[in-house]
């Protein structure tokens, strides 16, 4: 039975496809598969044999607001400090890397494409290969943040700071190949780079300006239901999106840099405004992979053209095109070794956005556009399948991977609070001067709040004994003298509490 997408059916059908997605979500969590892949596929299981949704232009609206949460809330987890080391080369793969990777995957199709039959000039392929050629930022975020597993050279904000940033440049140059193929666009050199520069520039400056707007709105406007901070600011979200595409800017690079703001200022009720986007977000990616699946022709997918081609883009982009391009905007960089640059490499995941990206063929009534969608699906599908499913056994084949410390204190502490709260493990050297907790030597202004056992958690006395292996939460107006102790007592591992 197919149930036609309208009217009293929409809530109906909505709720069963986020329920049936929620669960989707916890098997592929259970088994290690990306759950933005299983997402995608209960919206093609429904799409193939009970619902019937053919809307390129409502995907294409669902899939600009939802990158749009995403980009803002990824922003907004990012730490400047945690960046900062790994700016230049972050840039450098969202731009040149971009193009880099669209230039080469464009070759690659533009000669295989007679072998097999189809007539593509080399400007049909260059659009095929610009809206695959950013990585996912959605599929990045979810699957790096939910892996209980730390990595070695600042591997991570490397790859989120890449994944949140490169979308700009292939979203441009999905539209200027459009114009181009479409005859309404200035197809001069010249003018198209000047085009790219001033989208990203205008895009970056007003991504800063309207995210300190935010912040200081948030921050000066007193609102008794604080609730209404989470809607002012995703009215803040929507703004710089808009106003900065008005002005001809980017308005993704604009939304993400809003978000980078917001994120490392200190800001009114930050934890109920994270505690909102974390959830929003998640709806957001699950709303925009489903829709996604519905759009698909599951038929179209096995059709011998799309499976041969699409299986020969997939295949090359994770194998050619991705390291080729990440090995040539690093070369500057002498910081990475070979394994970081292999694995920065095979992190290059493919997902919503390349999909989403592919619509806009699709509504600008482009030839070929159909072929195009579906070859952009089906290596989506395969970059999940490959890449998706062994970003942690990648990080540990190539040693790159480390066990990263889960805090055992659930604590949020106010910004305006000057106090730093740490929390570490109990070692032998720490016991040395004594047992007791009053016998161990702090600095002045240090307590610690509470120790966790065996899973147990109490309030200690200075008469308590400790033990090799308690977790301590200690808070200290000498945060430099308490860190300057436990590099004396040869204890490493530290968590921060922000």
């Amino acid at each position: 039975m197919i149930i036609d997408l309208s009217g009293e059916h929409i809530i109906l059908v909505g709720a069963l496809l986020l329920f049936v997605a929620v669960m989707a979500g916890k098997v592929a969590y259970k088994f290690g598969a990306p759950a933005l892949l299983l997402f995608l596929g209960v919206g093609m299981l429904f799409g193939w044999n009970f619902i019937s949704f053919n809307s390129p232009q409502l995907t294409q609206f669902v899939g600009m607001v939802a990158l749009c949460i995403i980009l803002f809330s990824g922003g907004m987890d990012t730490k400047f400090q945690e960046i900062r080391p790994i700016i230049a080369p972050g840039v450098v793969l969202a731009t040149v890397g971009v193009l880099l990777t669209a230039f080469i995957l464009s070759f690659f199709v533009w000669l295989v494409a007679p072998w097999l039959g189809f007539t593509l000039g080399f400007p049909a392929a260059l659009l095929l290969a610009a809206t695959m050629s950013s990585t996912d930022s959605a599929s990045v975020f979810s699957i790096l943040r939910s892996k209980k597993q730390g990595l070695q050279e600042c591997l991570r904000p490397m790859l989120e700071l890449e994944s949140g940033s490169n979308d700009p440049m292939a979203y441009m140059l999905t539209l200027l190949m459009i114009a181009v193929l479409s005859n309404t666009g200035n197809v001069g050199i010249a003018t198209n780079i000047l085009y790219l520069v001033v989208q990203l520039v205008v895009g970056a400056l007003m991504g800063y300006l309207i995210g300190r707007a935010a912040v200081w709105s948030i921050n000066h406007i007193n609102i008794d239901n604080t609730s209404l901070y989470s809607v002012l600011l995703l009215a803040f979200i929507f703004f710089s999106f808009a106003f900065t595409d008005l002005l001809h800017g980017n308005g993704y690079l604009a939304v993400y840099i809003s978000g980078l703001v917001v994120g490392n200022n200190p800001l009114t009720h930050k934890r109920t405004l994270t505690v909102f986007f974390d959830g929003f977000t998640w709806l957001m990616q699950i709303v925009m992979f489903l829709m996604l699946g519905l759009l698909v022709n599951t038929r179209d997918l096995f059709q011998p053209e799309v499976l041969i081609l699409g299986g020969l883009v997939g295949f090359f982009m994770i194998v050619a095109a991705r390291p080729i391009s990440v090995f040539l905007c690093l070369l500057p960089f002498r910081n990475f070794s070979t394994k970081a640059r292999l694995y920065i490499s095979w992190v290059g995941l493919r997902g919503a956005v390349p999909i989403l990206f592919a619509t806009y063929p699709l509504v600008a009534g482009l030839p070929n556009a159909d072929l195009l969608f579906n070859i952009v699906f089906l290596s989506t599908i395969l970059s999940l399948l490959i890449q998706g499913t062994t970003v942690s056994s990648m990080a540990n084949t190539l040693g790159l991977a480390y066990e990263e410390r889960e805090a055992s204190f659930q604590v949020n502490m106010s910004e305006e609070m000057r106090s730093a709260l740490t929390e570490v493990e109990v070692n032998p050297q720490l016991l040395a001067s004594g047992a007791t907790l009053k016998e161990i030597s702090l600095p002045e202004h240090t307590l610690v709040m509470m120790i966790c056992r065996e899973g147990n958690y109490f309030v200690p006395q200075g008469n308590t004994a400790l033990q090799v292996g308690d977790k301590l939460l200690v808070i200290s107006d000498r945060s430099e003298e308490l860190e300057t102790l436990y590099h004396q007592l040869g204890i490493s591992e530290i968590t921060k509490h922000h």
